[in-house]
């Protein structure tokens, strides 16, 4: 064989070798048209295609992270809020993601965006931040009907974060506080009303048994003694001062009949 023949075959087989054996990872697929027409996906591992005639388009198979931006929303309460989300998502059906839509990650990003919008749009401020699991799990539902026929399965959505604007946020500062400026009140005469109805209690007590006083105040003595206290304090009973007082009277009313 002539040298510009082995010359020849070199570059042709530089040329075809590289065009008809594919490698796909074990992350890919790798759709197949031939002559236009869909053939299916194929990988991974190494496989040769037909130079020229077939034509592969290559499919990652891994969960895409992709940022929602910014919305402005209207909420359901007339309150204008920015929101943005992040979605989580992977292709499940790479001859769907490949024939039915040109691009499938723009195109859930699209879906996306828009379904944020009117999903918050729907929904008041005060669900928008305390129900916001049930709202992240309508998202998922609803964008994954829509990119379910371009192979593309929506696993999560998560609502990053919710921006107000100044005066909004003042306004429910103001709101917090007055809330737990109600609820110390409210707690604080429960806290009187169980104070009274116990002393009410204690006095029929001491009322019924008047040696329970005697007890108590003898109780409070050794509350408040201590170890440096030079004051040494007596405890008198009542029933001596009724003595005297009944003893004064008596006086009195003596003086009075002798006038």
């Amino acid at each position: 064989m002539p040298i510009w023949g082995i010359v020849l075959i070199v570059i042709l087989a530089a040329i075809f070798i590289p065009a008809a054996v594919k490698i796909v990872r074990e992350y890919e697929r790798g759709v197949i048209f031939r002559l236009g027409r869909l053939v299916g996906a194929k990988g991974p591992g190494l496989f040769i295609i037909i130079p020229f005639v077939d034509r592969m388009v290559k499919i990652d198979l891994r969960v895409v992270t992709m940022d929602v931006p910014h919305q402005e929303v209207i909420t359901k309460d007339n309150v204008t809020v920015r929101v943005n989300a992040v979605v989580y998502f992977r292709v499940v059906d790479p001859e769907s993601a490949v024939v039915k839509v040109l691009d499938h990650i723009r195109a859930t990003s699209q879906i996306s965006q828009t379904t944020l919008r009117n999903v918050l749009g729907q929904s008041e401020l005060d669900e928008l931040l305390t129900q916001r699991e049930r709202l992240n799990q309508m998202l998922q539902k609803i964008i994954d009907e829509h990119t379910d026929p371009w192979g593309v399965k929506v696993t999560t959505v998560e609502i990053k974060e919710v921006e107000l604007a100044e005066t909004m946020k003042r306004m429910m500062a103001a709101q917090a506080e007055a809330e737990r400026e109600r609820r110390a009140k409210i707690i604080h005469a429960e806290g009187e009303l169980q104070a009274s109805e116990k002393l009410a209690q204690a006095g029929e007590i001491i009322g019924r048994e008047p040696t329970t006083l005697q007890l108590r105040y003898l109780s409070t003595l050794t509350e408040i003694a201590s170890e440096r206290n030079s004051t040494i304090i007596f405890p008198l009973p009542i029933n001596i001062f009724e003595a005297f007082a009944r003893l004064g009277g008596s006086k009195r009313l003596e003086e009075e009949t002798t006038k």
